[in-house]
């Protein structure tokens, strides 16, 4: 029965990447906004502007969602069929590699067609800069910037988590990542409160955004783009972004595509400038949809390695556990 867990979780990884990859997200009911809303009441409930009630704020609405995986997991502990259901639904509602590639392919037909109102307005769906004064070429930087970051967000974390950890890795993540998405930025009510989120959701997704930068590299020829040098701008430009984790995606999808990303961002209210990724022009409407392929491209690597992570990982401890065995007891010894 030990051997049956690992190969459910993969079975519902699968299942569950195929759902979002057919399916895309819940059209209605969908549980991360259902999270997001509840979460919204907590933190009104718990807010104070200071770091340990946004630590406290944090460890309840992460907390809730992990407790309800580990309940999930031991309840199925017996039932295969169960298990693999389950992490086939969870992993379908954290996942959103397919809305990812439809914004982006729906921002790029909009400034193909020279339509800048519309692409403006549809900029929020992808991120939270303001977009009234955005000409073509930084209504394209945003989107592509905005895929490289959220495939790591969006398909390779939870893939990863939910390969780690199972049920509770897939819910755990999500959770975190939405509360980063609602309280992480730099804003005068969240600056302190909304710390402890930023640096969870940070500290889940080191590895994430680092294999979503190598895989971004492994993949690139599927946009005709170049892998060397896509390896060389990564290795040169991931560090000198202000973020952890965002630089080792977008330096990657900068190599790839040959572009130039980066520049002075502006959101509601403040601006920042951001230190340039890659070289060659700045991004054009073509480029997106080169940018959704190579995103498609890293989600299915992703999902090589998060499925066969189950499987591989608990027959190498299994394996371990019975050679450590073996030579606990030397041959010939008696009670």
């Amino acid at each position: 029965m030990r051997q049956t867990a690992p190969v459910a979780n993969a079975a519902g990884l699968v299942a569950g990447y195929a759902l979002d990859r057919l399916l895309g997200d819940p059209r209605r009911w969908h549980p991360v906004a259902g999270f997001g809303r509840a979460a919204g009441v907590l933190e009104r409930g718990l807010y104070r502007p200071d770091r340990c009630a946004g630590a406290a704020f944090t460890a309840l609405a992460v907390g809730a969602p992990v407790l309800l995986g580990a309940a999930a997991t031991v309840a199925t502990r017996h039932r295969p069929l169960a298990r693999a259901a389950l992490v086939a639904a969870a992993t379908w509602t954290v996942l959103g590699g397919r809305t990812l590639r439809h914004e982006a392919e729906v921002m790029g037909r909009a400034l193909r067609d020279g339509d800048l109102p519309a692409a403006r307005q549809r900029l929020g769906h992808l991120c939270g800069r303001d977009p009234s004064t955005l000409d073509e070429s930084e209504l394209a930087r945003a989107t592509v910037e905005s895929v490289a970051e959220n495939t790591s967000d969006a398909v390779v974390a939870p893939l990863l988590w939910g390969a780690v950890a199972g049920l509770p890795g897939l819910l755990g993540y999500r959770a975190a990542n939405t509360l980063d998405a609602m309280v992480g930025h730099r804003s005068p009510r969240y600056a302190r409160f909304g710390t402890p989120a930023a640096r969870l959701d940070d500290l889940l997704n080191l590895v994430p955004a680092r294999l979503t930068g190598l895989l971004t590299v492994a993949v690139a020829p599927v946009a005709n783009g170049d892998r060397d040098r896509a390896w060389r701008v990564w290795r040169r430009d991931r560090n000198d972004h202000p973020s952890p984790n965002a630089g080792q995606c977008e330096a990657a999808m900068a190599g790839a595509l040959g572009v130039r990303l980066g520049g002075r961002n502006v959101y509601f209210g403040r601006s920042e400038v951001r230190p340039f990724l890659g070289d060659g022009p700045r991004p054009e409407a073509r480029h997106l949809r080169r940018a959704a392929r190579i995103s498609g491209a890293v989600g299915l690597a992703a999902l090589a390695v998060a499925a066969a992570y189950p499987v591989t990982a608990g027959r190498l401890v299994s394996a371990v556990a019975r050679a450590s065995g073996r030579a606990a007891i030397p041959r010939g010894w008696r009670p």
